[in-house]
Order: structure tokens, then sequence, then C-alpha cells
């Protein structure tokens, strides 16, 4: 008996896995949603489709108008209109995309604390998508300054409040809407139902609730309320209209209340179910 267990023993030995040098820290697993994030083809078509759109748009826009007084800026930030469908999507995709293909359960294996697995996909998605949205601004800028130059309507860059700041909100918007759409990601988990979900609170509802602007006073309150809406605070925060809309302050606080709901919503149904 005792030379059998002399016999095992360096087996046993063996068998031992060595403690691995590498420790799981929050800024790795940063770096590992990005690149999960860039490794997609989905997210470069859907940032190539964002800076296509918002340069298009925004030339044709600069092309039609002429209008004494009409801010240029303008042209440059109103595609987000249509873009911000797409930083919605990719914010829902980065989710559903994981539980589609079962990743979800190793990126959760990997790291067991769910609040932070959704703290550092929803930094990646927002700053990444602030980063594209500054330079597809940025570039629209350029692309429509030589058109707005030629109709005495150029882009007076010394304004910081006509020129900077409206284009830093929209980019700061933009990375709002992905969350969202990462919101509804992990709430759904359904990447049809994530995108339906994401669509109908940006781009379908102020739609509805703009058909009540011809209803009697017994409705205002539902235009009242629709100024909360993301898209509506949004424009509220990117350019200002006198007596419409909410005041700036109000408006980045509608857009934080919008982020905040749902990444407690995703993490509380993130802890309370399965993978």
């Amino acid at each position: 008996m005792s030379a059998a267990t002399t016999a095992t023993a360096p087996e046993l030995r063996s068998s031992r896995v060595p403690a691995s040098p590498y420790r799981l820290t929050f800024v790795r697993q940063l770096r590992s949603e990005l690149i999960k994030l860039t490794t997609v083809r989905s997210t470069w078509w859907s940032v190539g489709i964002v800076l296509l759109l918002t340069v298009g748009i925004a030339m044709m826009i600069a092309s039609a108008i002429d209008m004494p007084g009409y801010p240029g800026i303008q042209a440059v930030i109103s595609p987000i209109q249509f873009t911000m469908l797409l930083a919605g999507i990719l914010g829902a995709i980065a989710v559903t995309g994981e539980y589609s293909t079962g990743m979800i359960r190793s990126t959760l294996s990997a790291d067991p604390v769910r609040g932070s697995v959704l703290a550092a996909k929803s930094i990646v998605l927002a700053v990444f998508m602030f980063v594209v949205s500054l330079v597809t601004f940025l570039a629209a800028a350029l692309a429509v300054s030589p058109i707005l130059g030629s109709k005495d309507m150029a882009i007076d860059w010394s304004d910081a409040e006509m020129s900077v700041f409206p284009i830093l909100a929209a980019s700061v918007s933009m990375a709002v809407f992905a969350l969202i759409g990462v919101a509804f990601g992990f709430l759904l988990r359904s990447g049809a139902g994530a995108i339906a979900a994401t669509v109908g609170l940006l781009f379908v509802l102020p739609i509805v609730v703009s058909m009540f602007g011809m209803a009697g006073p017994d409705w205002q309150w539902i235009l009242d309320a629709g100024d909360y809406l993301p898209m509506t605070a949004a424009q509220s925060v990117i350019i200002p209209q006198d007596g419409n809309g909410l005041d700036v302050s109000t408006g980045y606080l509608a857009l934080a209340g919008w982020v905040v709901a749902g990444m407690l919503a995703a993490w509380a149904v993130l802890r309370g179910r399965d993978a």
C-alpha cells in the first residue's frame, strides 16, 4: 500500500496547475471589451455608415440652404436625427451579439461581478461612440465649410457657443444613444427586440408626441413630457432654442436620467438572470 502511495505521489504533484501571475483588473476588462467591440465587422460598418450619412447629409443641407443668418453649424449637426439610430443599434448589438453566440458565458465566468461587466461594456461603448462622433462631426464641418463660405454662412469658430459646443453636445448625445441601446440589450437579450425598443424610444416616440401639437390644451402635458425624451433633450442641449424645449442644464439632466435609469434596470436584470 505504501509503495502504491509513493508511486502516485509524483503524479499528484505534477497535476497541480501553477497559479497564473495575471489577475483580472478593471483596466484589463476595459481592454477586453474594446477588443471585442473593434474586432467585429458590424462595428466598422456602423461607423462607416455614420460617417457617410453625416458628411453626405450635411453637404446636402449646406448646398440647399440659402438663408441669411442661418447658423452654419446647424448643417453639421442636423444628421444626428438619422445617425442616432445607428448609435443605439450599435449599443444593442454589442450586447445581444454576445448572448446569441454564447460568449456572454465566458465573459461572466471571467468576471463573476456582473456590475463590473456592465460598467466596462458601457464605458467602452460610450467613449468609442463619443470619439467616433466627434471625428465625424469635425469631418462634416470641414466638408461643408467651403459651401457655407461661398454663401456668407461660414461657421464662426471664434464663437464657441455656435461651433465647438454644439459638436461636443452632439457627440455626448450619440454616446447617450449608444448607452440606451446597451441597456435594452441587457434587458431584452434579443437583437431584434433590443433594436426595435431602441428605435421606438429614439425615433418613433418623438414622432407620436409631435402629433399632439395640433391638439387642444388638454394634451399639452404630452408635449411637455415629450421634451424629456432622449432625442428632444439632445436637441435642447446641442442648439438651445429660446422658449422651446428644455434649457441646457435640464436637457443634460434628462439625458443623464435616461442613462442612469437604463443602467440600473440592466444591472438588476443582469444580476437576477442566468446567462
